[in-house]
């Protein structure tokens, strides 16, 4: 007779000092090896106490699941290993042959703060979120989600609104940007958001020409006359200017400015507006 097929499916217990992200990703890592894998995983983080530990091994124990853990603080996990052992609870120790290692072999002593990578990689991690946060809102994608955004670019094509958008993104500004075209009404969300947050790009007549002009070269597309049409582009900036007055938005000059410059006065708003807390990173001066 032929044997079962049925596969053992126990739940997978992530037990960790802090968030528990890197026993999630190290668990996650291996099972994506077994593609018809079923294991459910449950992070428990934030265990820091003799009595957590306890509570959490018989939790384990009752769902009859396994545990994995990368405790940094040495006494707490030689005290989870021994509650796992006493309890009958199967333990999977992510930390501890390395830590033990570095600590008996090495004679280095850990200073057993849990989370501590995830802090010192917190600036890292906040400027990647921001960043993709400000791709995915580039060119007005996305208006619902504007209100996710700490600042809001608006004006004509050409103005520089992504270029502005993503540098500030690589200081950890979530950042959207809304173009603005002649006769179509912007995006409602726009109007719904704290117009302190949104800064409109203002941009002289010749210059905003002069850099279409090129973009047109880049393009191979000198057709386009209405493009660069000097009664066309002014109606287009009378009418940004006129949305920036309905919202109330703050008007930026950025006519042949560094984006270095322009970047530092939105900053500079939002700090006053919002005060320090809202941490973040001033760009260089240009």
């Amino acid at each position: 007779m032929a044997q079962s097929s049925v596969k053992k499916v126990v739940p997978i217990y992530v037990v960790s000092g802090g968030r528990g992200v890197a026993g999630h990703t190290m668990v996650n890592s291996l099972l994506i090896q077994y593609p018809e894998n079923k294991f459910p995983i449950v992070v428990i983080p934030n265990i820091q106490t003799p009595e957590k530990i306890e509570e959490t091994v018989l939790k384990v124990k009752k769902a009859n699941g396994v545990l994995t853990h990368t405790m940094v603080n040495t006494k707490l996990r030689q005290i989870l290993i021994e509650s796992c052992n006493r309890n009958g609870v199967k333990e999977i120790d992510f930390m501890g042959g390395l830590a033990n290692f570095i600590e008996q072999d090495l004679g280095m002593e850990s200073v057993n703060v849990p989370g501590l990578y995830s802090r010192i990689n917190s600036l890292y991690f906040e400027r990647i979120e921001a960043i993709e946060y400000t791709m995915s809102q580039d060119d007005g994608i996305n208006p619902e989600r504007l209100k996710g955004a700490e600042i809001i670019l608006a004006g004509v094509s050409r103005s520089g609104k992504t270029p502005l958008s993503v540098y500030m993104s690589m200081f950890g500004w979530k950042v959207a940007n809304v173009p603005l075209v002649f006769g179509l009404e912007p995006p409602p969300e726009l109007f719904q958001i704290d117009p302190r947050r949104v800064f409109g790009l203002s941009i002289k007549i010749n210059y905003l020409i002069s850099q279409r002009h090129k973009r047109l070269a880049q393009m191979r597309n000198l057709n386009n006359q209405s493009y660069i049409d000097q009664a066309a582009v002014r109606n287009e900036i009378r009418y940004a200017d006129m949305i920036f007055e309905r919202g109330h938005f703050t008007k930026i000059n950025v006519t042949n400015k560094p984006i270095e410059t322009s970047a530092n006065e939105i900053i500079g708003h939002i700090s006053d507006r919002f005060g320090q807390q809202e941490r973040k990173h001033q760009a260089p001066e240009a």
